[in-house]
């Protein structure tokens, strides 16, 4: 599995935290590991240097063999409650749609 981690220009990431980002995907889609061919992560802030709730967004995509791309969203006040509400939406979405593949 491809982990891609993307910012925009208002959001300034490390590559230690770009490490822990992945890790973190890895761990929580590891399982998944051979029905998923990559997954990119973008974060943003959409009011750049304004303040405002729910104003950091993370988008995921996950590219599954053989399927359209499975895509969620998160909005938060912070980027990384933002980042792990994203990843367990589309934990849950996958999980969902092995299941129904198993079925």
């Amino acid at each position: 599995m491809q982990i891609q981690i993307n910012s925009d220009k208002n959001i300034e990431i490390t590559q230690e935290a770009k490490d822990d980002l992945k890790s973190k995907v890895e761990k929580k889609l590891g399982r998944f590991d051979n029905l998923i061919s990559r997954v990119e992560v973008h974060l943003s802030d959409e009011n750049s240097d304004k303040s405002g709730l729910n104003d950091k967004k993370c988008l995921m995509e996950a590219r599954l063999l053989n399927r359209q791309p499975i895509i969620v969203t998160d909005h938060s006040d912070n980027i990384g409650k933002s980042f792990v509400s994203c990843l367990n939406k589309l934990r849950r979405k996958v999980d969902g749609i092995v299941g129904k593949m198993r079925d």
